[in-house]
C-alpha cells in the first residue's frame, strides 16, 4: 500500500500563486508515477500533470502548461505543484495520486489517492 498526504491549498486572488505538496509513504518507490488531478463542483475529475519518479518525465494538461510546474524531492518522496498566474477557473479540490508504472492522464488508472486540498481563486 501507498499512503499520500496532500496539502497547501487555500484562498488566493486571481494572478496569485500557491504551492501544493504531496508526501508519499508506505511501499512507494521509483517505479511509481505521481500525478495531480482536480475536481470542481459538478465537473469530472480533470488531469493537471504527472511525473515519473524514475526519470522525472513530466506531462501536463494543456490548460495549465506555462503556469503550473511539478517538481519532486526524491529524498522526501514528496511531489510539489507550483501554481502561478492562477485563474478563477482553477478553483477546485486538488488531489495527488500514484500508480505503479508510467505516467497517465486518466484518473481511473491511479490506485492511491490523497485526501484532497481545496484551492479557491477569487476574481
Amino acid at each position: 500500500q501507498v499512503q499520500l498526504v496532500d496539502s497547501g491549498g487555500g484562498l488566493v486572488q486571481a494572478g496569485g500563486s500557491l504551492r501544493l505538496s504531496c508526501a508519499a509513504s508506505g511501499r512507494f518507490n521509483i517505479k511509481y508515477a505521481m500525478a495531480w488531478f482536480r475536481q470542481a463542483p459538478g465537473k469530472e475529475r480533470e488531469f493537471v500533470g504527472a511525473v515519473s519518479w524514475s526519470d522525472s518525465f513530466l506531462y501536463y494538461a494543456d490548460s495549465v502548461k506555462g503556469r503550473f510546474t511539478i517538481s519532486k524531492d526524491n529524498a522526501k518522496n514528496t511531489m510539489y505543484l507550483q501554481m502561478n498566474s492562477l485563474k478563477p477557473e482553477d478553483t477546485a479540490v486538488y488531489y495527488c495520486a500514484a500508480r505503479f508504472g508510467e505516467v497517465d492522464g486518466t484518473w481511473r488508472k491511479y490506485d492511491f489517492w490523497g485526501q484532497g486540498t481545496q484551492v479557491t481563486v477569487s476574481s
